[in-house]
Protein backbone atom coordinates (compact mmCIF):
# COMPACT_ATOMS: atom_id res chain seq x y z
CA UNK A 1 0.00 0.00 0.00
CA UNK A 2 1.34 3.43 -0.95
CA UNK A 3 2.12 6.11 1.62
CA UNK A 4 -0.68 8.22 0.10
CA UNK A 5 -3.17 5.39 0.65
CA UNK A 6 -1.92 4.94 4.19
CA UNK A 7 -2.52 8.63 4.90
CA UNK A 8 -6.05 8.41 3.51
CA UNK A 9 -6.71 5.36 5.65
CA UNK A 10 -5.50 7.19 8.74
CA UNK A 11 -7.62 10.23 8.00
CA UNK A 12 -10.69 7.99 7.67
CA UNK A 13 -10.20 6.50 11.12
CA UNK A 14 -11.79 8.67 13.85
CA UNK A 15 -9.89 9.44 17.03
CA UNK A 16 -10.58 6.72 19.58
CA UNK A 17 -10.63 7.31 23.32
CA UNK A 18 -9.65 4.13 25.19
CA UNK A 19 -11.47 2.78 28.23
CA UNK A 20 -8.88 4.18 30.64
CA UNK A 21 -9.71 7.73 29.45
CA UNK A 22 -13.48 7.40 29.19
CA UNK A 23 -14.69 5.22 32.05
CA UNK A 24 -13.83 7.35 35.07
CA UNK A 25 -15.17 10.67 33.67
CA UNK A 26 -18.36 9.00 32.46
CA UNK A 27 -19.02 7.32 35.79
CA UNK A 28 -18.26 10.53 37.73
CA UNK A 29 -20.14 13.05 35.57
CA UNK A 30 -21.41 11.52 32.29
CA UNK A 31 -23.10 14.62 30.86
CA UNK A 32 -20.11 16.94 31.26
CA UNK A 33 -17.81 14.10 30.20
CA UNK A 34 -19.49 13.88 26.79
CA UNK A 35 -19.22 17.64 26.45
CA UNK A 36 -15.52 17.44 27.30
CA UNK A 37 -14.85 14.67 24.78
CA UNK A 38 -16.58 16.71 22.06
CA UNK A 39 -14.53 19.82 22.87
CA UNK A 40 -11.29 17.83 22.86
CA UNK A 41 -12.19 16.49 19.42
CA UNK A 42 -13.14 20.04 18.29
CA UNK A 43 -16.48 18.73 17.12
CA UNK A 44 -15.09 15.95 14.95
CA UNK A 45 -16.33 12.37 15.18
CA UNK A 46 -14.68 10.48 18.02
CA UNK A 47 -15.10 6.85 19.05
CA UNK A 48 -15.48 6.08 22.75
CA UNK A 49 -13.95 2.88 24.05
CA UNK A 50 -16.35 1.53 26.67
CA UNK A 51 -15.41 -2.12 26.75
CA UNK A 52 -17.91 -4.04 24.60
CA UNK A 53 -19.72 -0.79 23.76
CA UNK A 54 -17.88 1.53 21.31
CA UNK A 55 -20.22 4.31 20.21
CA UNK A 56 -19.36 7.25 18.00
CA UNK A 57 -19.78 10.69 19.57
CA UNK A 58 -21.25 13.01 16.93
CA UNK A 59 -21.22 16.72 17.78
CA UNK A 60 -20.37 18.81 14.70
CA UNK A 61 -23.56 20.54 13.43
CA UNK A 62 -22.90 19.29 9.87
CA UNK A 63 -22.76 15.69 11.12
CA UNK A 64 -25.75 16.17 13.41
CA UNK A 65 -27.77 17.51 10.50
CA UNK A 66 -26.75 14.55 8.36
CA UNK A 67 -27.86 12.00 10.95
CA UNK A 68 -31.07 13.69 12.11
CA UNK A 69 -32.27 15.10 8.80
CA UNK A 70 -30.48 14.22 5.57
CA UNK A 71 -30.00 10.50 6.26
CA UNK A 72 -32.51 10.08 9.06
CA UNK A 73 -34.06 6.89 7.66
CA UNK A 74 -30.71 5.13 8.03
CA UNK A 75 -30.39 6.28 11.63
CA UNK A 76 -33.43 5.04 13.57
CA UNK A 77 -34.07 5.54 17.28
CA UNK A 78 -33.07 2.01 18.11
CA UNK A 79 -30.35 0.16 19.98
CA UNK A 80 -29.17 -0.48 23.49
CA UNK A 81 -29.63 3.07 24.77
CA UNK A 82 -33.31 3.03 23.81
CA UNK A 83 -34.10 -0.06 25.88
CA UNK A 84 -34.68 1.83 29.17
CA UNK A 85 -37.01 4.28 27.39
CA UNK A 86 -38.95 1.45 25.77
CA UNK A 87 -39.42 -0.21 29.15
CA UNK A 88 -41.39 2.89 30.17
CA UNK A 89 -42.98 4.17 26.96
CA UNK A 90 -43.06 1.09 24.72
CA UNK A 91 -43.29 1.61 20.98
CA UNK A 92 -44.75 5.08 20.75
CA UNK A 93 -44.32 8.54 19.29
CA UNK A 94 -40.81 8.63 20.77
CA UNK A 95 -39.82 5.38 19.06
CA UNK A 96 -39.46 4.73 15.32
CA UNK A 97 -41.09 2.86 12.48
CA UNK A 98 -44.83 2.32 11.89
CA UNK A 99 -45.84 3.02 15.51
CA UNK A 100 -44.09 6.40 15.43
CA UNK A 101 -45.51 7.30 12.00
CA UNK A 102 -49.04 6.45 13.10
CA UNK A 103 -48.83 8.34 16.41
CA UNK A 104 -47.21 11.38 14.81
CA UNK A 105 -49.95 11.58 12.18
CA UNK A 106 -52.65 11.49 14.85
CA UNK A 107 -51.11 13.95 17.30
CA UNK A 108 -49.39 16.48 15.04
CA UNK A 109 -52.58 18.58 14.62
CA UNK A 110 -52.80 18.99 18.41
CA UNK A 111 -49.33 20.58 18.61
CA UNK A 112 -49.30 23.08 15.75
CA UNK A 113 -48.54 26.73 16.46
CA UNK A 114 -52.13 27.71 15.74
CA UNK A 115 -53.69 25.02 17.92
CA UNK A 116 -51.34 25.69 20.84
CA UNK A 117 -52.20 29.39 20.55
CA UNK A 118 -55.85 28.46 20.99
CA UNK A 119 -54.96 26.81 24.32
CA UNK A 120 -53.08 29.72 25.88
CA UNK A 121 -56.11 31.26 27.61
CA UNK A 122 -56.83 28.01 29.46
CA UNK A 123 -53.11 27.65 30.17
CA UNK A 124 -52.94 31.13 31.68
CA UNK A 125 -55.98 30.52 33.89
CA UNK A 126 -54.60 27.23 35.19
CA UNK A 127 -51.17 28.75 35.80
CA UNK A 128 -52.67 31.69 37.69
CA UNK A 129 -54.63 29.31 39.93
CA UNK A 130 -51.51 27.27 40.61
CA UNK A 131 -49.36 30.29 41.46
CA UNK A 132 -52.08 31.65 43.72
CA UNK A 133 -51.82 28.39 45.67
CA UNK A 134 -48.16 29.28 46.43
CA UNK A 135 -49.05 32.46 48.29
CA UNK A 136 -49.19 30.72 51.71
CA UNK A 137 -45.62 29.51 51.10
CA UNK A 138 -44.54 33.10 50.44
CA UNK A 139 -46.31 34.47 53.53
CA UNK A 140 -44.64 31.81 55.68
CA UNK A 141 -41.21 32.36 54.10
CA UNK A 142 -41.12 28.65 53.31
CA UNK A 143 -38.40 27.12 51.13
CA UNK A 144 -39.91 24.90 48.42
CA UNK A 145 -38.44 22.18 46.21
CA UNK A 146 -38.83 24.08 42.95
CA UNK A 147 -38.72 20.99 40.70
CA UNK A 148 -41.53 19.40 42.68
CA UNK A 149 -43.67 22.54 42.58
CA UNK A 150 -42.99 23.32 38.92
CA UNK A 151 -43.75 19.71 38.00
CA UNK A 152 -47.06 19.93 39.84
CA UNK A 153 -47.95 23.20 38.12
CA UNK A 154 -46.96 21.97 34.65
CA UNK A 155 -48.89 18.75 35.23
CA UNK A 156 -52.10 20.61 36.09
CA UNK A 157 -51.70 22.74 32.97
CA UNK A 158 -50.98 19.82 30.65
CA UNK A 159 -53.86 17.78 32.07
CA UNK A 160 -56.28 20.62 31.42
CA UNK A 161 -55.21 21.65 27.91
CA UNK A 162 -54.07 18.33 26.44
CA UNK A 163 -55.94 15.69 28.40
CA UNK A 164 -59.27 17.44 28.77
CA UNK A 165 -59.06 17.28 32.59
CA UNK A 166 -59.66 13.52 32.37
CA UNK A 167 -56.96 12.82 34.95
CA UNK A 168 -58.20 13.50 38.46
CA UNK A 169 -56.30 15.62 40.98
CA UNK A 170 -55.64 12.51 43.07
CA UNK A 171 -54.30 10.56 40.11
CA UNK A 172 -52.17 13.52 39.02
CA UNK A 173 -50.59 13.58 42.47
CA UNK A 174 -49.56 9.94 41.93
CA UNK A 175 -48.58 10.32 38.30
CA UNK A 176 -46.13 13.22 38.62
CA UNK A 177 -43.89 11.68 41.30
CA UNK A 178 -43.99 8.31 39.53
CA UNK A 179 -42.66 9.93 36.35
CA UNK A 180 -39.93 11.63 38.36
CA UNK A 181 -38.82 8.28 39.78
CA UNK A 182 -39.03 6.52 36.41
CA UNK A 183 -37.03 9.28 34.69
CA UNK A 184 -34.18 9.18 37.21
CA UNK A 185 -34.01 5.51 38.20
CA UNK A 186 -32.74 4.13 34.90
CA UNK A 187 -29.50 6.13 34.94
CA UNK A 188 -27.58 2.89 35.57
CA UNK A 189 -29.14 1.40 32.44
CA UNK A 190 -28.00 4.40 30.41
CA UNK A 191 -24.44 4.11 31.71
CA UNK A 192 -24.37 0.32 31.20
CA UNK A 193 -26.51 -0.13 28.08
CA UNK A 194 -24.99 -3.52 27.27
CA UNK A 195 -26.16 -5.04 30.59
CA UNK A 196 -28.93 -7.63 29.97
CA UNK A 197 -32.32 -6.96 31.53
CA UNK A 198 -31.98 -10.02 33.76
CA UNK A 199 -28.96 -8.51 35.55
CA UNK A 200 -30.32 -6.31 38.37
CA UNK A 201 -28.92 -2.79 38.46
CA UNK A 202 -29.42 0.05 40.96
CA UNK A 203 -32.75 1.74 40.36
CA UNK A 204 -34.46 -1.23 38.66
CA UNK A 205 -36.94 -1.90 41.47
CA UNK A 206 -37.84 1.76 41.86
CA UNK A 207 -38.32 1.99 38.10
CA UNK A 208 -40.69 -0.96 37.95
CA UNK A 209 -42.73 0.35 40.90
CA UNK A 210 -43.02 3.70 39.13
CA UNK A 211 -44.16 2.08 35.87
CA UNK A 212 -46.75 0.08 37.82
CA UNK A 213 -48.13 3.30 39.33
CA UNK A 214 -48.22 5.00 35.93
CA UNK A 215 -50.15 2.09 34.43
CA UNK A 216 -52.60 2.07 37.34
CA UNK A 217 -53.49 5.65 36.43
CA UNK A 218 -53.29 5.47 32.65
CA UNK A 219 -54.84 2.11 31.78
CA UNK A 220 -58.36 2.86 33.12
CA UNK A 221 -58.32 6.05 31.02
CA UNK A 222 -57.32 4.05 27.95
CA UNK A 223 -60.03 1.42 28.42
CA UNK A 224 -62.72 4.02 29.05
CA UNK A 225 -61.66 5.92 25.93
CA UNK A 226 -61.77 2.77 23.79
CA UNK A 227 -65.34 2.10 24.98
CA UNK A 228 -66.43 5.74 24.55
CA UNK A 229 -63.98 7.79 22.46
CA UNK A 230 -66.09 10.93 22.55
CA UNK A 231 -65.72 13.86 20.19
CA UNK A 232 -63.36 16.06 22.25
CA UNK A 233 -60.10 17.57 21.05
CA UNK A 234 -58.07 16.11 23.91
CA UNK A 235 -55.29 13.63 23.17
CA UNK A 236 -57.05 10.67 24.79
CA UNK A 237 -60.17 11.08 22.62
CA UNK A 238 -58.11 11.75 19.47
CA UNK A 239 -56.06 8.59 19.94
CA UNK A 240 -59.09 6.44 20.75
CA UNK A 241 -60.99 7.65 17.67
CA UNK A 242 -57.98 7.08 15.42
CA UNK A 243 -57.42 3.56 16.77
CA UNK A 244 -61.03 2.54 16.27
CA UNK A 245 -61.10 -0.62 14.19
CA UNK A 246 -57.70 -1.90 15.34
CA UNK A 247 -57.41 -5.15 17.22
CA UNK A 248 -58.31 -4.38 20.86
CA UNK A 249 -55.02 -5.41 22.46
CA UNK A 250 -52.97 -3.53 19.86
CA UNK A 251 -55.08 -0.39 20.19
CA UNK A 252 -54.85 -0.49 23.98
CA UNK A 253 -51.08 -0.85 23.90
CA UNK A 254 -50.59 1.92 21.35
CA UNK A 255 -52.83 4.40 23.15
CA UNK A 256 -51.18 3.60 26.48
CA UNK A 257 -47.67 4.05 25.10
CA UNK A 258 -48.51 7.34 23.42
CA UNK A 259 -50.24 8.79 26.49
CA UNK A 260 -47.31 7.82 28.69
CA UNK A 261 -44.87 9.39 26.22
CA UNK A 262 -46.77 12.63 25.70
CA UNK A 263 -47.55 13.24 29.35
CA UNK A 264 -43.96 12.55 30.38
CA UNK A 265 -42.41 14.66 27.63
CA UNK A 266 -44.84 17.57 28.15
CA UNK A 267 -44.35 17.73 31.90
CA UNK A 268 -40.70 16.73 32.22
CA UNK A 269 -39.27 19.06 29.58
CA UNK A 270 -40.79 22.18 31.07
CA UNK A 271 -40.38 21.23 34.73
CA UNK A 272 -36.67 20.41 34.46
CA UNK A 273 -35.94 23.50 32.33
CA UNK A 274 -37.62 25.71 34.92
CA UNK A 275 -35.63 24.03 37.67
CA UNK A 276 -32.39 25.21 36.03
CA UNK A 277 -33.75 28.72 35.43
CA UNK A 278 -33.94 30.00 39.02
CA UNK A 279 -30.29 29.33 40.00
CA UNK A 280 -29.19 30.89 36.70
CA UNK A 281 -31.18 34.06 37.37
CA UNK A 282 -29.77 34.10 40.89
CA UNK A 283 -26.23 33.90 39.47
CA UNK A 284 -26.92 36.57 36.81
CA UNK A 285 -28.65 39.49 38.54
CA UNK A 286 -28.32 41.68 35.45
CA UNK A 287 -30.36 39.17 33.42
CA UNK A 288 -32.87 38.82 36.25
CA UNK A 289 -33.28 42.60 36.52
CA UNK A 290 -34.00 42.94 32.81
CA UNK A 291 -36.46 40.06 32.97
CA UNK A 292 -38.22 41.64 35.99
CA UNK A 293 -38.48 44.90 34.07
CA UNK A 294 -40.05 43.21 31.05
CA UNK A 295 -42.57 41.36 33.20
CA UNK A 296 -43.41 44.55 35.10
CA UNK A 297 -44.05 46.33 31.79
CA UNK A 298 -45.95 43.56 30.04
CA UNK A 299 -47.82 41.88 32.90
CA UNK A 300 -47.72 44.34 35.78
CA UNK A 301 -49.00 42.99 39.11
CA UNK A 302 -52.07 41.31 37.67
CA UNK A 303 -52.46 37.69 36.57
CA UNK A 304 -50.66 36.70 33.40
CA UNK A 305 -52.84 36.21 30.34
CA UNK A 306 -52.50 34.90 26.81
CA UNK A 307 -52.08 38.38 25.31
CA UNK A 308 -48.77 38.77 27.17
CA UNK A 309 -46.89 36.12 25.21
CA UNK A 310 -45.95 37.99 22.01
CA UNK A 311 -44.49 40.87 24.05
CA UNK A 312 -42.25 38.74 26.28
CA UNK A 313 -39.37 38.95 23.79
CA UNK A 314 -36.49 39.00 26.27
CA UNK A 315 -38.11 36.06 28.06
CA UNK A 316 -37.89 34.05 24.83
CA UNK A 317 -34.18 34.89 24.49
CA UNK A 318 -33.62 33.78 28.09
CA UNK A 319 -35.30 30.46 27.39
CA UNK A 320 -33.35 29.87 24.19
CA UNK A 321 -30.10 30.44 26.07
CA UNK A 322 -31.32 28.24 28.92
CA UNK A 323 -32.05 25.45 26.44
CA UNK A 324 -28.61 25.94 24.90
CA UNK A 325 -26.82 25.31 28.16
CA UNK A 326 -29.25 22.80 29.67
CA UNK A 327 -31.29 21.08 26.94
CA UNK A 328 -33.73 18.64 28.63
CA UNK A 329 -33.16 16.15 25.81
CA UNK A 330 -29.44 16.00 26.46
CA UNK A 331 -28.71 12.85 24.46
CA UNK A 332 -30.27 11.60 21.21
CA UNK A 333 -28.82 8.17 20.40
CA UNK A 334 -29.20 6.68 16.94
CA UNK A 335 -28.22 3.38 15.32
CA UNK A 336 -26.68 3.12 11.85
CA UNK A 337 -28.92 0.63 10.04
CA UNK A 338 -26.54 0.42 7.06
CA UNK A 339 -22.90 1.45 6.54
CA UNK A 340 -22.54 5.20 6.13
CA UNK A 341 -20.03 8.02 6.36
CA UNK A 342 -19.78 11.16 8.43
CA UNK A 343 -17.32 13.38 6.61
CA UNK A 344 -14.30 11.16 6.02
CA UNK A 345 -15.23 8.70 8.76
CA UNK A 346 -16.82 5.37 7.77
CA UNK A 347 -19.58 4.18 10.15
CA UNK A 348 -20.22 0.45 10.36
CA UNK A 349 -23.76 -0.92 10.21
CA UNK A 350 -25.13 -1.51 13.70
CA UNK A 351 -22.99 1.22 15.29
CA UNK A 352 -24.44 3.51 17.95
CA UNK A 353 -24.14 7.25 17.36
CA UNK A 354 -24.35 9.51 20.40
CA UNK A 355 -25.72 12.94 19.53
CA UNK A 356 -25.72 15.30 22.49
CA UNK A 357 -27.19 18.80 22.19
CA UNK A 358 -25.46 19.52 25.51
CA UNK A 359 -22.10 18.85 23.84
CA UNK A 360 -22.78 20.60 20.51
CA UNK A 361 -24.15 23.67 22.28
CA UNK A 362 -20.79 24.11 24.01
CA UNK A 363 -18.44 23.88 21.04
CA UNK A 364 -16.10 26.86 20.86
CA UNK A 365 -16.05 26.56 17.08
CA UNK A 366 -19.70 27.67 16.98
CA UNK A 367 -20.25 29.61 20.20
CA UNK A 368 -18.31 32.51 21.64
CA UNK A 369 -17.79 32.04 25.41
CA UNK A 370 -19.82 28.80 25.26
CA UNK A 371 -19.97 28.23 29.03
CA UNK A 372 -21.38 31.69 29.79
CA UNK A 373 -25.09 32.40 30.07
CA UNK A 374 -25.84 35.25 27.67
CA UNK A 375 -29.41 35.67 26.32
CA UNK A 376 -28.16 38.38 23.95
CA UNK A 377 -27.09 35.56 21.62
CA UNK A 378 -30.78 35.14 20.85
CA UNK A 379 -31.79 38.79 20.72
CA UNK A 380 -34.13 39.66 17.87
CA UNK A 381 -31.39 41.69 16.18
CA UNK A 382 -28.67 39.11 16.88
CA UNK A 383 -26.80 36.77 14.55
CA UNK A 384 -29.25 33.85 14.69
CA UNK A 385 -29.71 33.87 10.93
CA UNK A 386 -25.97 33.33 10.43
CA UNK A 387 -25.77 30.48 12.93
CA UNK A 388 -25.70 26.88 11.74
CA UNK A 389 -29.19 25.42 11.99
CA UNK A 390 -27.88 22.48 14.00
CA UNK A 391 -25.61 24.43 16.34
CA UNK A 392 -28.71 24.88 18.52
CA UNK A 393 -31.22 22.02 18.47
CA UNK A 394 -32.69 21.55 21.97
CA UNK A 395 -35.78 19.86 20.50
CA UNK A 396 -33.93 17.57 18.12
CA UNK A 397 -34.30 17.92 14.38
CA UNK A 398 -35.50 16.40 11.16
CA UNK A 399 -38.72 14.36 10.99
CA UNK A 400 -38.32 13.42 14.66
CA UNK A 401 -38.18 17.00 15.93
CA UNK A 402 -40.18 17.27 19.16
CA UNK A 403 -43.79 18.18 18.39
CA UNK A 404 -44.12 19.81 21.82
CA UNK A 405 -41.75 22.74 21.26
CA UNK A 406 -44.59 25.21 20.56
CA UNK A 407 -46.27 24.09 23.77
CA UNK A 408 -43.05 24.71 25.70
CA UNK A 409 -42.68 28.26 24.36
CA UNK A 410 -46.23 29.00 25.44
CA UNK A 411 -46.48 27.43 28.89
CA UNK A 412 -42.95 28.12 30.16
CA UNK A 413 -43.02 31.91 29.60
CA UNK A 414 -46.55 32.11 31.02
CA UNK A 415 -45.37 30.34 34.16
CA UNK A 416 -42.26 32.43 34.68
CA UNK A 417 -44.10 35.67 33.95
CA UNK A 418 -46.82 34.64 36.38
CA UNK A 419 -44.27 33.96 39.12
CA UNK A 420 -42.27 37.14 38.57
CA UNK A 421 -45.37 39.34 38.43
CA UNK A 422 -45.97 38.41 42.08
CA UNK A 423 -42.70 37.27 43.59
CA UNK A 424 -38.94 37.66 43.61
CA UNK A 425 -37.35 34.23 44.06
CA UNK A 426 -34.50 33.62 46.49
CA UNK A 427 -32.52 30.49 45.69
CA UNK A 428 -30.84 27.95 47.95
CA UNK A 429 -28.73 25.43 46.06
CA UNK A 430 -25.06 24.39 45.94
CA UNK A 431 -22.88 25.62 43.10
CA UNK A 432 -21.94 24.42 40.62
CA UNK A 433 -24.98 22.29 39.91
CA UNK A 434 -24.22 18.89 38.40
CA UNK A 435 -26.27 17.68 35.41
CA UNK A 436 -27.86 14.32 36.22
CA UNK A 437 -28.17 11.85 33.30
CA UNK A 438 -31.87 11.13 33.62
CA UNK A 439 -34.42 10.89 30.81
CA UNK A 440 -34.44 14.71 30.93
CA UNK A 441 -31.46 16.75 32.07
CA UNK A 442 -31.98 17.88 35.64
CA UNK A 443 -29.71 19.09 38.45
CA UNK A 444 -28.38 16.33 40.66
CA UNK A 445 -28.63 18.63 43.68
CA UNK A 446 -31.80 19.90 45.38
CA UNK A 447 -32.82 23.38 44.24
CA UNK A 448 -34.97 25.26 46.75
CA UNK A 449 -36.68 28.60 46.25
CA UNK A 450 -38.28 31.05 48.64
CA UNK A 451 -40.85 33.38 47.09
CA UNK A 452 -40.68 36.98 48.31
CA UNK A 453 -43.80 38.97 47.41
CA UNK A 454 -43.07 41.91 45.11
CA UNK A 455 -42.83 45.01 47.28
CA UNK A 456 -42.73 42.96 50.50
CA UNK A 457 -40.50 40.60 52.42
CA UNK A 458 -40.66 36.98 53.52
CA UNK A 459 -40.93 35.97 57.13
CA UNK A 460 -37.71 35.14 58.89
Amino acid sequence: MSSEALNIHRIARPPALPLRRTLRPLLRDPVNALGGFARQARGQVVRLGLGPFRPYLVSHPDHVQHVLRRDWENHPREGMLWKPVERLAGRSIISDGPDWESARRIMQPLFTTRYVASLTRDMAETIDEGITAWEPYARAGRWIDIYEEMSRLVSKTVIRVLFGSKISVADAERLGPAYGVAATSFASRLLLPFAPDWIPLPGDRAFMRAVKTIDEVVMPLVRNAIREPGDGNDIISALARARRGEEATTAERRIRDDLVSIYGASVETTAVALTWLWPILDDHPEVAARLYEEVETVVGRGPVDAECLPRLTYMKAVFNELLRLYPPGWILPRRAAKPSRLGDVPIEAGSTLLISPFATHRLEEFWDRPEEFDPERFAEDGDQERRHRYAHFPFGGGPHVCIGQHLFFAEAPLMVAGVLARFRPEVRAPRPLTPFPAASLRPKELVEVRLVPVGGGAAA
